[in-house]
């Protein structure tokens, strides 16, 4: 036997939600802004594909049949699930609703990050922070698939198919325990590295500063080069002197209060650099997107 389909769509649906709350096709033609003739025409249409009718007259009142209260029912719960739809997606169009995915390819920029997501969060209690560092130093390929939104990097690469937007200076200085021979220097120059243990992040040395533009350019080779996850154990061992590093001084900054560290300038003129977000050209950013660009570019003291 071959099934019917009856199409029931979402004015049918409404018309018998506002005939069983107001009990007068009238009444529910005026709440709905059609005519009565209108209604009864899409009411009867309904009944003759359903075979049955909807409702019987009690009076002056109507009165859901067995087959109208199935479709009432019906009604009760899809409607609601379209109003909420609705209200999603203009959420989304109006940019107020969705998730932020951001890329970091660097390891202290989570830190830096945490002061504007959580203005961010205040701001925009619709939307979702999606944090992902796990594809290291592939943010760019994450960036052209669509797996983020926005990248946080030092080391913008210049592409025709990124924008990218400072929001954040900073200097990269040396980090030494507050007995080590260098903490009473102003700035050094690369030799005075030569018989050191540099402890760094792990990662590939050259995207590392002090190696691309302090060591390597002069030939200047160190004592040993370890590596540490976390900024916490690698800050502690540089207090207990079993090596310098070379980090932002914001970050310094952070530990101050808890780590007697001293910070040196790497060269008389220093290591000056910036986080940029990055974010497809094509894309204008606007709505939640561009909202989070501004808060950090003011976290940043840039805008």
């Amino acid at each position: 036997m071959t099934k019917v389909y009856i199409m029931i769509d979402r004015q049918h649906l409404r018309i018998v939600a506002h005939v069983s709350r107001l009990g007068s096709l009238t009444k529910a033609a005026s709440a709905l802004h059609l005519t009565q003739p209108a209604l009864s025409h899409a009411v009867k249409r309904l009944e003759s594909q359903l075979g049955t009718p909807l409702w019987q007259k009690e009076g002056r009142k109507l009165r859901l049949t067995q087959a109208g209260e199935a479709v009432l029912i019906l009604a009760q719960r899809v409607l609601p699930l379209f109003e909420h739809a609705e209200d999603q997606i203009e959420q989304i169009a109006q940019g107020k609703q969705g998730i932020l995915r951001i890329g970091m390819e660097c390891h202290p920029c989570y830190q830096w990050l945490l002061k504007v997501v959580e203005p961010f969060l205040t701001a925009f209690p619709a939307v979702d922070v999606d944090v992902r560092q796990a594809f290291k130093f592939g943010g760019l390929h994450a960036l052209h698939n669509f797996e983020i939104d926005l990248l946080l990097t030092p080391d913008p690469l210049i592409l025709d198919t990124v924008t990218y937007v400072p929001v954040f200076e900073y200097e990269q200085v040396l980090v030494v325990s507050s007995q080590h021979p260098l903490s009473s220097d102003t700035w050094i120059a690369p030799q005075q590295l030569s018989g050191e243990v540099l402890i760094s992040y792990p990662v590939e040395p050259s995207r590392l500063d002090i190696f691309n533009q302090f060591l390597t350019p002069t030939g200047v080779s160190i004592k040993r080069h370890k590596t540490i996850e976390t900024t916490e154990i690698l800050l502690q061992m540089v207090n207990a002197g079993r090596g310098v590093a070379a980090l932002p001084d914001w970050l310094v900054k952070e530990y101050s209060d808890t780590l007697p560290l001293s910070t040196v300038k790497l060269g008389e003129k220093g290591i000056h650099k910036a986080l940029h977000l990055g974010y497809r050209q094509k894309e204008t950013p606007d709505g939640y997107l561009q909202a989070f660009i501004s808060l950090a570019q003011q976290q940043g003291g840039i805008a």
